[in-house]
C-alpha cells in the first residue's frame, strides 16, 4: 500500500510540476505563436515518441503476448477519440477574437487536458510497477509535455481577463488527474504481469493520439 501511495504521489507531483510551469510561463509571457513555443512541442512529441517506441511497447511485449500489447494500443487510441469527440460536440467556440470567447475556450482546454492526463498517469503508475527505470522516464516526458500543455490553458484564461493568480491555479488543478491516473495504473499493475502490459500499451496507444493529434498537429 505505501508503494502504491509513493507512485500515485509522484504522478501527481510530476503532474502538476508540468501544468503549473506551463501555467507560469502562459500567464507571464504570450508565446502563443512564438517560435520557442513550437520548439517546445516538436521537442515534447520527440521525446514522447522515443518513451512509446522505446519503453511503453517493448516492455509490454516483454509481459505477455503481442495480441495483448495490441489490444491495448487499440483501447488507448480509441478511448482517446471519445474523450476528443465528448468534448468537441459538448462545447464549440469560435470567434476566439472576444474575452469572453477566450475564457471559455481556456475553460474548455483545461478540462479536456484533465481528462487526457489521467492515461498519462495510468503510464506512470503501470511504469513504475513494471520497473523504476522506465517509471521515472514516463514521468519525465509527460512532465516535459505538460508544460505547453499548461501553457495553452493558461493563455486564453489570461487573455480573456482571469488574473494571473487565477489562470495558474486552474492550470495547475488540470495536473491532479495525472496523479489520479496514477493511482489506478499503480493498481491495476498489482493484478498480474498481463494488466500490467495492457495498461502500458494502453497508454501507449493514448500518449500516441496525443502526439499526433494535440502536438504535431499544433506545430
Amino acid at each position: 500500500m505505501e508503494n502504491i501511495l509513493n507512485i500515485s504521489f509522484l504522478g501527481l507531483i510530476f503532474g502538476m510540476v508540468g501544468t503549473t510551469a506551463g501555467g507560469v510561463i502562459g500567464s507571464i509571457i504570450n508565446i502563443s505563436k512564438s517560435k520557442y513555443l513550437s520548439f517546445m512541442l516538436e521537442f515534447t512529441a520527440g521525446l514522447m515518441l522515443s518513451v512509446i517506441c522505446f519503453e511503453l511497447i517493448p516492455e509490454s511485449l516483454s509481459l505477455s503476448s503481442i495480441s495483448y500489447s495490441i489490444a491495448g494500443i487499440i483501447l488507448g487510441v480509441i478511448a482517446m477519440i471519445l474523450c476528443d469527440n465528448r468534448i468537441n460536440s459538448k462545447y464549440r467556440y469560435t470567434n476566439l477574437g472576444k474575452s469572453n470567447n477566450l475564457l471559455k475556450t481556456g475553460i474548455i482546454i483545461a478540462i479536456g487536458l484533465a481528462i487526457h492526463n489521467f492515461p498519462e498517469g495510468l503510464a506512470i503508475g503501470s511504469g513504475f510497477d513494471s520497473s523504476e527505470k522506465l517509471g521515472y522516464a514516463l514521468a519525465i516526458a509527460i512532465c516535459m509535455h505538460d508544460i505547453p500543455e499548461g501553457v495553452s490553458i493558461a493563455l486564453p484564461l489570461k487573455q480573456g481577463g482571469m488574473k494571473k493568480s487565477k489562470a495558474i491555479f486552474y492550470t495547475m488543478i488540470s495536473g491532479i488527474t495525472t496523479g489520479i491516473g496514477a493511482l489506478a495504473g499503480a493498481l491495476i499493475g498489482k493484478i498480474s504481469e498481463i494488466s500490467i502490459s495492457i495498461s502500458l500499451a494502453f497508454a501507449a496507444g493514448a500518449m500516441l493520439y496525443i502526439v499526433s493529434r494535440r502536438i504535431i498537429t499544433r506545430v
